[in-house]
């Protein structure tokens, strides 16, 4: 799939209509895992780190994934909650950037994300210390016995620890590869107003 210039033409004044474009053509070409986006977050003495999530929500209100608040990225984040994704898409050869502040969502949208999820997965959600020394292997499917265990004819309920976060934007940007690395790119600002500042940079 080769994707056409990006251009002030082509560029939509607001950065989500190009986003839900691009997201939509990448999984109509049969792209792996579009939702697929790298979350770098940092401890409050500056100290970066990142990893992949999978975006499960998103609109003009931002982008919404969802993990363990008690993980190193839920304790960065409620410390300092500054953070950045991208999602990059190969082919076409997209990526878009998102700097914004995160914030946790309410309850209720967790606990209907949860229940949708496979009951394996909702097990593990209370089985798994995310990011903590384990013993071992052995000792991870013992937890996770004793979950089945103890959830055994009964719902999986949505544990305290465990919900969504929304990383609301306030920097955009867009980004489509060209020919000898000419790139086109194009950031977009939030304006006090909610609306966007569009500016095209160098590649």
């Amino acid at each position: 799939m080769t994707a056409p210039r990006l251009d002030e033409g082509t560029a939509d004044a607001d950065p989500l209509v190009t986003f839900g474009r691009w997201f939509a053509e990448a999984r109509a070409a049969g792209v792996h895992e579009p939702e697929a986006m790298t979350l770098a977050t940092a401890a409050p003495d500056g100290a970066p780190s990142a990893r992949m999530v999978l975006l499960r929500g998103w609109g003009p209100e931002g982008f919404d994934f969802y993990t363990n608040y008690a993980s190193r990225k839920g304790r960065e984040l409620d410390a300092n909650p500054r953070a950045a994704l991208v999602l990059h898409w190969h082919p076409p050869g997209r990526q878009v950037r998102v700097e914004g502040r995160a914030e946790r969502l309410p309850r209720e949208a967790s606990e209907a994300y949860f229940r949708s999820r496979p009951r394996g997965h909702r097990i593990g959600a209370w089985a798994s210390a995310q990011g903590r020394p384990i013993a071992g292997r052995t000792e991870l499917e013992r937890r996770v016995a004793d979950e089945e265990a103890r959830w055994d004819g009964r719902e999986v309920e949505l544990p305290p620890h465990w919900g969504g976060y929304r990383v609301v934007p306030e920097v955009i940007e867009l980004w489509q590869a060209g020919a000898d690395r000419l790139h086109d790119r194009f950031a977009y600002l939030r304006r006090p107003d909610g609306g966007w500042s569009r500016m095209r940079l160098s590649p």
